[in-house]
């Protein structure tokens, strides 16, 4: 996500223009965006003219800027588009106000987005701007004499080291060791989430036991993945298996299934833990909440009205950042959201055990 401006307006709103770089991004801005919202961007509209209503030809497109009161968003996964749709509240065309329109918000298309912002909602948006500037997955390729490390960041990928060290016999040969441990250099310093260590033969294996006994803290982060070959070619089969897209998954969803296990564990032990809105809503105001687990879809419902708490959950929120605490909001895509969802989709990690 890049952030291009952002401007202070009246009454607590501000409006903040992005261009979300990925399909992530657009993920994202689906639990940032709510009724009420104002956004704008520039798309194309049918226009019927008098003269096409005769021939009835159904008007013609024309671009245009509108800004819609937000009703409704929806995340189109499969057609790699975020629709927001609302009542057109301002235009180029002053005959278009009060009509109703889709928004379809595409990877690189910028958009404005004035609201009252929360806390969580600006932290999420951060959280997709750190995403892009860093790398979320290295692609390591190795074979015999030569190794190659490409990483994978939201802007796509771009190759980081290309490493040969000439092995087996003659007078050029080099121990494999030195191959290694400078793969082992480039990897530590990509400080990227995740590495997939790739390429045909056994090469890699032996890699790994070498990145395994002198780079233990890469070690823990790697994927192994067979390919017939390295460098550009063994990275585009990586990415054709779709193992990128699998371990992004993983690695997004470690945190949170981290924070479940603690909390499942602590609710057996009947020790620090809260959940469903009425425990944690107490822990909360008395000060004993360490980490707040909320679901973003529940959390969705609850700013929009359409819920079925009577906790304000902004308030909520609020109250515990206020106090310290941390607030982690779930994906209700993975199985550790679905746990949460179960326990009725808001949990607590305490500080200390509740009479």
């Amino acid at each position: 996500m890049r952030i291009a401006d952002r401007q202070r307006r009246e009454g607590g709103r501000e409006r903040i223009t992005v261009v979300p770089e990925s399909l992530d991004d657009l993920w994202h801005l689906t639990y940032v965006l709510e009724p009420g919202d104002r956004v704008g961007g520039d798309t194309t509209r049918r226009i019927q003219r008098d003269d096409d209503m005769t021939r009835d030809t159904g008007g013609e497109r024309e671009h245009m800027w509108v800004e819609l009161a937000v009703d409704d968003v929806e995340f189109a996964k499969f057609a790699n588009r975020l629709r927001v749709g609302g009542e057109i509240a301002d235009c180029s065309r002053e005959d278009q106000l009060g009509l109703h329109h889709t928004l379809n918000v595409e990877e690189r298309t910028e958009i404005e987005i004035e609201k009252v912002w929360q806390t969580d909602q600006l932290e999420r948006l951060q959280e997709a701007v750190e995403a892009a500037e860093n790398p979320e997955v290295a692609i390591a390729t190795v074979e015999e004499g030569e190794a190659y490390v490409h990483t994978v960041a939201q802007y796509g990928v771009e190759e980081r080291a290309s490493i040969t060290k000439p092995t087996g016999k003659g007078e050029y040969a080099r121990p494999r060791d030195e191959l290694f441990e400078e793969l082992g250099q480039v990897l530590a310093r990509t400080d990227a989430a995740a590495v997939i260590l790739a390429g045909p033969g056994f090469t890699k294996q032996d890699a790994l036991d070498y990145i395994e006994d002198n780079y233990p803290e890469v070690a823990e982060k790697v994927t192994v993945v067979d390919t017939s070959s390295s460098g550009g070619r063994g990275v585009h089969e990586v990415l054709k298996r779709g193992a990128v897209d699998e371990v992004q998954a993983e690695t997004r969803i470690s945190k949170e299934a981290d924070l479940i296990d603690q909390l499942m564990e602590n609710i057996a032990e009947g020790a620090k833990a809260a959940y469903g809105i009425d425990e944690v809503k107490e822990a909360a105001d008395y000060g004993a909440v360490d980490t707040l687990l909320i679901l973003d879809t529940r959390l969705r419902e609850e700013r929009a009205g359409e819920g079925e708490w009577e906790v304000d959950a902004n308030e909520l929120i609020r109250t515990v950042e206020q106090q310290g605490g941390e607030v982690t909001v779930f994906s209700g895509e993975f199985d550790p959201g679905q746990q949460l969802k179960n326990l009725g989709g808001v949990a607590a990690l305490l500080r200390y055990r509740l009479q």
